[in-house]
């Protein structure tokens, strides 16, 4: 469960947003925009390596085809380099007119008015083919300021080769619970002989982690107004949990975890074959089966009662900035790469499983292998109501996460006063940002 199939936040990038979006004062006020019928040229950035900015020229190029009187300049840059640049061109009323959204951000970026209000352009950009719930996920206080892109959900995947090797059926994922997901573990290190072990990890190095642990138990990671609302024996209740996974060899060991956590999903122990169970959000699928090599199926979440904790959780939005001269024209890129088939054509699921309904509906029988079993699982989950975006100023969530549950599963610190203590800090950092 420590796995998540978006990119660790840097803390730099952290420290940087926050110092120059203090001197950001965009606006989303204003009337419903029109197309120019002038020229007009656009910018608009993401983030990603080669191969996505590669599928995204053709998608502009098509754009271009359809809206000849706009271009569009795209930018991109690596995780990191485009946070660091995000903020000081928006500090500098610079921002590109498109921009390619975090959920970790998000609340960031719309609470100093960086990001124009969408519900302004709805007669150019269509929303009605999206979920309630996945536009949820880019609403702030109401407030839809970004669409997603893609939504995953969280899973259990299994090496199927390896349930097979051992001896170990793979459980009924309608039933099962955290209980069940125990001893499956153990049950197939013992028959191992500890050649592989059962789970590739413990939960809590994920904000995934702790907010399907805190739904399932009739909570929230935070609140409507945006605090910590999780109680510190709810999150001390899953960190214990992880140390029984750990104590009874079901699940790596700590150093084994943290190592895990440097090499990344793709090269880590459920990847390479000496673990057979590891929590991921389903679009994770292709790219770790591509590295096992083995066999592999995405199970339901182990559940407690019948609540519904799981979530979509948005791979990426786009959004508007407040700062573009021609929000129209960005407004109708947006509804371009995001609700025509042929934006849709040329993407696929590089961005992720379509958020949009009809998207989805139009490439699923284009899909095959993994990519048509993330899709499939998917569409089995039934979601409960979508979490309340990271509010502003809790964008470190992450990173100290990790700090907290390497420090309780190397037994440094109590689960007790880990809880306690992450809770204040998180909800210290989101008041210093009100």
């Amino acid at each position: 469960m420590k796995a998540s199939p978006f990119r660790r936040v840097a803390i730099g990038a952290v420290a940087s947003l926050s110092l120059a979006l203090t001197a950001c004062s965009g606006s989303s006020t204003g009337s419903a925009p029109d197309l120019s019928d002038k020229p007009v040229t656009i910018r608009a950035t993401w983030w990603g390596a080669d191969a996505r900015a590669q599928l995204t020229d053709e998608v502009i190029a098509a754009f271009e085809k359809k809206y000849p009187n706009i271009k569009v300049k795209g930018q991109y840059k690596d995780w990191n380099g485009y946070w660091d640049a995000l903020a000081t061109t928006t500090a500098a009323k610079d921002s590109p007119d498109v921009v390619q959204m975090d959920e970790l951000y998000l609340a960031s970026y719309a609470d100093r008015g960086a990001l124009y209000d969408l519900g302004k352009a709805k007669k150019l950009l269509s929303t009605s083919q999206f979920d309630d719930q996945a536009l949820a996920t880019g609403q702030v206080d109401g407030t839809q300021y970004a669409l997603p892109v893609g939504v995953g959900v969280l899973s259990i995947l299994v090496n199927t080769d390896l349930f097979k090797k051992y001896g170990v059926k793979v459980p009924d994922d309608k039933t099962w619970t955290w209980d069940d997901y125990a001893k499956i573990g153990k049950e197939l290190t013992d028959k191992s002989g500890g050649k592989i072990h059962g789970a590739a990890g413990a939960p809590g190095f994920s904000a995934g982690d702790v907010k399907y642990w805190a739904r399932q138990h009739g909570e929230n990671l935070f609140d409507k107004d945006g605090n910590v609302s999780l109680k510190p024996e709810t999150l001390a209740g899953m960190w214990k949990y992880g140390l029984d996974l750990t104590s009874s060899g079901a699940s790596v060991k700590a150093s084994t975890m943290v190592e895990d956590l440097t090499a990344g999903v793709t090269a880590g122990s459920f990847a390479t074959g000496k673990a057979a169970m590891m929590g991921v959000y389903n679009t994770q699928i292709t790219a770790i089966q591509q590295a096992t090599g083995a066999q592999v199926q995405l199970l339901q979440m182990p559940r407690v009662g019948n609540t519904k904790a799981n979530f979509f959780k948005p791979s990426m939005y786009w959004a508007v900035s407040s700062q573009s001269k021609h929000p129209a024209e960005a407004a109708a890129f947006v509804n371009f790469v995001l609700n025509d088939q042929k934006a849709a054509d040329i993407l696929k699921t590089e961005r992720g499983i379509p958020a949009n309904k009809e998207m989805l509906k139009h490439l699923q029988p284009t899909l095959a292998g993994t990519d048509k079993a993330a899709a499939d699982y998917m569409n089995a989950v039934t979601p409960g109501e979508s979490p309340v975006v990271t509010p502003n100023g809790g964008s470190g969530i992450e990173p100290e996460l990790q700090r907290y549950s390497q420090e309780v599963y190397f037994k440094k610190t109590s689960p007790d006063a880990a809880a306690k203590a992450f809770i204040k800090e998180l909800q210290g950092e989101i008041d210093a940002a009100k």
